[in-house]
């Protein structure tokens, strides 16, 4: 008797084509056909708690793989729930594949329960919005999403399905996979980056976005070191270039140094490749907004999305087009720039040091430093571990001091969003279980998707948070301190036991009251990552009152 396919079938043996290993996803009745369809696949699914936690788990497997991450969601309420993690990829220029489940055809625009429009809801965030209304181009159209998520700028694509037109017959032959171009550097492309930077007394390299690769990464840090150019980081993509090589001059953004902001600002040629000068790493259009600037950019964005102040020259390729074509290009005036770097690299080198305990203010009793936790982790790292933190105060800490020596190894958020730093993790975690997944996590932003440790247990993310506890939503905080000195309103915290949530879903939790518990806490949280395979979390109480390291 011959089995016919359903639509649902076709998506999933679609994405199989397309290399997906994984997908992120909280069921729902309205796209039970492609749930039917994953039954005895190739490919996992990881069930997770919130559609929030899912859909941030597939922006990280797009920040840390390259490939579209995918999420699968209901429609109304768990669409709206993925929402965060759309606007969070569209900001990073991730790419990310978000099937939504739809009400049937019939019943559309007679508010149907959980009826929305995915056209008005997505339209302004994703690349594309897709809705499936023929079961014959089920495939056709997942090869387009994957397209439209990695080609030019990457970002975030909807793909809708009608829950009734998922359940018809498909006919026809698998969408292949659609080639994405990386666009190209011509000589004479070629000649303009050789000349503007030859003929420089103060060049720099900008360095962030999407499309890189370890290889294109580390083509581009023997460039920089073979020239002797400095390298400035993006805010939140500090793992382009090694945190301990002679050139990397520190990152901008919140928490940058005054010399790594100097060199950007002061540098007659800057060649920008994957990033490009949009408000966070300006200081808000502060700096380096002069039209009178050298910038040579390197992006396969043709519109140049984000971009500010002035561009001398656009090359449109993507930092694996642009590495290769650099990568024996040698400009014999290292020596010349030394003391250009030099300042910038001293500057990195003291900011990243671990700081000197005895030298910290003391704290309150009962709380430690969060900087004792740090160094103790610190020191104890692999090469590879792969880091992940949200957004709020916690971050200064990991951005600051954990070391990023290979791409990729930093996952973080551009668009200030709380809750990835877990969600990352497990994605991480789930994708190279050989390397160690560090979670920073502030006590607010650990419980807005803090279930998701369940599924680090159900599904054997053996990852380590560090959860610092300073009972507030501190960056909000220190902003009212600020401008309502004394007036503290709507930023207090009443937390639970961390380290007791950790053993109740299963896994393994300490606690540190004082900088005398650092070092045991973590060889006990990295050993029962290490050799029993479940998740940790260190719960750091710390002073209120010591907001930054």
């Amino acid at each position: 008797m011959e089995t016919k396919t359903h639509a649902g079938q076709a998506i999933v043996d679609s994405l199989a084509l397309h290399g997906v290993n994984r997908v992120f996803a909280v069921p729902g009745e309205s796209y039970l056909a492609v749930l039917d369809g994953l039954h005895g696949a190739d490919i996992e699914t990881i069930v997770c708690r919130q559609e929030g936690g899912a859909a941030y788990m597939a922006e990280a497997h797009g920040k840390f793989t390259g490939e579209p991450g995918v999420a699968m969601v209901t429609r109304g309420p768990g669409a709206a729930n993925a929402f965060v993690a759309i606007h969070a990829a569209w900001q990073d220029a991730t790419p990310l594949v978000l099937f939504v489940g739809l009400i049937p055809v019939a019943d559309r625009e007679r508010e149907s329960f959980q009826e929305f429009d995915p056209k008005a809801w997505f339209g302004t965030q994703a690349k594309r919005v897709l809705v499936l209304d023929e079961a014959s181009r089920a495939s056709e159209v997942v090869a387009e999403a994957f397209f439209a998520a990695k080609s030019g700028r990457p970002g975030p694509v909807i793909v809708a399905l009608p829950e009734d037109v998922i359940t018809h017959e498909f006919t026809g032959d698998l969408h292949p996979p659609i080639a994405v171009a990386e666009g190209a550097v011509s000589a004479a492309e070629l000649e303009v980056v050789r000349t503007a930077l030859a003929s420089a007394e103060k060049p720099a390299i900008f360095v962030g976005g999407q499309r890189w690769t370890p290889a294109a990464a580390a083509a581009v840090t023997s460039f920089a070191e073979a020239n002797g150019i400095p390298v400035i980081q993006d805010w939140r993509a500090a793992d382009r270039i090694p945190f301990d090589s002679e050139v990397f001059v520190g990152a901008l953004g919140y928490g940058r140094t005054a010399e790594t902001a100097r060199i950007f600002t002061e540098a007659d040629v800057l060649l920008a490749i994957g990033a490009v000068p949009t408000d966070v790493p300006t200081d808000g259009y502060t700096l380096r907004q002069s039209l009178d600037a050298t910038n040579i950019v390197v992006n396969i964005d043709s519109s140049l999305r984000g971009r500010s102040g002035a561009v001398t020259a656009h090359v449109l390729a993507s930092p694996v087009a642009f590495a290769e074509a650099i990568k024996d290009l040698r400009l014999g005036k290292a020596a010349q720039w030394d003391s250009w770097r030099a300042a910038g690299r001293a500057a990195q080198a003291a900011f990243s040091a671990l700081p000197d305990l005895a030298a910290l203010p003391g704290t309150r009793e009962g709380t430690g430093h969060m900087s004792a936790v740090v160094s103790e982790l610190v020191r104890r790292l692999p090469h590879d571990a792969v880091y992940s933190f949200g957004a709020g105060n916690h971050c200064a800490w990991a951005q600051r001091y954990l070391p990023t020596n290979v791409f990729p190894s930093q996952l973080s958020m551009r668009n200030g969003s709380m809750g990835y730093s877990v969600p990352a993790a497990v994605a991480a975690s789930l994708q190279s279980p050989e390397r160690l997944a560090v979670a920073v996590a502030g006590d607010g932003e650990f419980l807005m998707n803090g279930q998701e440790f369940a599924t680090a247990v159900q599904y054997g993310a053996a990852m380590l948070i560090i959860v610092m506890d300073n009972g507030q939503y501190g960056t909000i905080r220190d902003h009212q301190e600020h401008h309502f000195p004394g007036r503290v309103s709507g930023t207090q915290l009443a937390n639970p036991d961390f380290a007791a949530f950790a053993r109740a879903f299963g896994g393994h939790g300490e606690t540190v009251t004082s900088d005398a518990q650092a070092a045991i806490a973590v060889e006990r949280s990295l050993k029962a990552v290490r050799d029993q395979r479940i998740p940790a979390i260190i719960h750091v109480i710390t002073d209120p009152a010591i907001a930054l390291p």
